[in-house]
């Protein structure tokens, strides 16, 4: 299976960051992450990773990636 292009993996992360940024108290699963842009497990994996790193999203102790303040 072909991976993510960087281009893409962008414009997720993107989507992604303005929807937690705009919706107060959100909180996803990897599932739905993956269900809401379409993801497969890999690409959604890449782009949650990054998200984590950047220090913009943790995951909470039930598993739901919440915003990091």
């Amino acid at each position: 299976m072909p991976t993510m292009g960087a281009e893409r993996a962008r414009a997720v992360a993107e989507r992604i960051l303005t929807e937690y940024r705009t919706t107060e108290g959100l909180q996803l699963t990897r599932w739905q992450i993956q269900q809401l842009w379409r993801l497969d497990a890999t690409e959604c994996d890449a782009v949650v990773k990054t998200l984590v790193d950047a220090r913009f999203l943790r995951e909470s102790r039930d598993g739901a990636f919440v915003r990091a303040e």
